[in-house]
């Protein structure tokens, strides 16, 4: 995982410092690289900055933030199928200067604009800022995996992958939202689009959220829903073509998340999904997959005599 976090102060009391600030306490996310970027425009003083885990492109091609053209992006997260559509993107005459997924999303909302996140398969907390267009949008990834935070009071607005960047900067007003705490004695967590705080939510799963410098508006708008797939007609196929299909898309799957410049090791506990998991790729690899389990003391917890057996 990487670690995002920045802000548009329309105040402009903001700065550098803080905007490092902001970034460094999300060290544990990405110990291996930060990146900075700080502007003061007609309207707003605005910050991006990164934490970086290096999983693809090692190297210094792949620092963020990163920028193309007029547009600079801060992201957390995997975009799987980036070298196919590094491949469209090619044949439209881009070029790239790295290996990474962060250059794609980047050129492929150069050339699609938001529609851009329809192509991405991954999971993914996403900031760009066009520099000519004056406008931040925020995107999460369709079910929510990667996590992304916004605040927005009194002409200041910040974003972080985790609260506890808000805590940084001057401007955040700590103040309990009590409904919010009642959802978490009701339900053991806080569901989106709420936080602990006021004024503070949690981008919705599926969405991306557009911030207009110019008039300091923001606007929420959804980009997928998994009821339009519920609502799909079911395929008119046998109970063995449709286990022979399913296979073939955990297969693929799976192989997507095998993509990395560093090693890949497999969570495994007892249960069938786990073990499904290390199966299927075990019997695609020559090379062993390497597993990793947690056991508990307490018998009635602990499964890591099901993960070895």
């Amino acid at each position: 995982m990487c670690g995002i976090a920045g802000f548009c102060d329309f105040t402009k009391k903001s700065n550098k410092h803080i905007l490092e600030k902001m970034t460094d306490v999300l060290h544990h996310r990405g110990p291996d690289d930060s990146g900075y970027s700080f502007y003061e425009t007609k309207d707003a003083h605005v910050g991006l900055g990164h934490r970086r885990l290096s999983i693809l492109d090692l190297s210094i091609h792949g620092h963020q933030p990163m920028d193309f053209e007029e547009l600079e992006i801060v992201y957390n997260g995997e975009v799987y199928n980036f070298k196919e559509i590094r491949a469209e993107l090619e044949k439209l005459d881009y070029s790239f200067e790295s290996d990474s997924d962060t250059e794609v999303i980047l050129k492929a909302y150069s050339e699609w604009g938001i529609k851009a996140v329809d192509r991405f398969n991954g999971m993914f907390a996403i900031a760009i800022y066009d520099k000519e267009k004056e406008k931040l949008t925020l995107i999460r990834d369709r079910t929510g995996i990667k996590p992304l935070y916004f605040y927005e009071k009194d002409g200041l607005f910040l974003f972080s992958s985790e609260l506890k960047s808000f805590h940084e900067h001057i401007g955040f007003k700590k103040e309990v939202d009590f409904d919010a705490l009642a959802q978490f004695f009701h339900y053991g967590y806080i569901p989106q689009p709420y936080s602990i705080f006021k004024n503070t939510q949690k981008l919705l799963a599926g969405h991306y959220l557009e911030l207009d410098l110019k008039s300091q508006k923001t606007s929420l708008k959804k980009y997928w829903d998994v009821k339009d797939f519920y609502n799909l007609p079911k395929k008119k196929i046998d109970y063995n073509d449709a286990m022979d299909e399913v296979e073939e898309l955990l297969i693929s799957s799976f192989k997507y998340r095998m993509v990395s410049d560093v090693p890949v090791g497999v969570f495994l506990s007892g249960g069938y999904d786990s073990s499904a998991v290390a199966a299927i790729l075990q019997k695609n690899s020559t090379q062993k997959i390497k597993t990793f389990t947690i056991g508990f003391h307490e018998e009635g917890y602990n499964e890591a005599h099901h993960a070895k057996k």
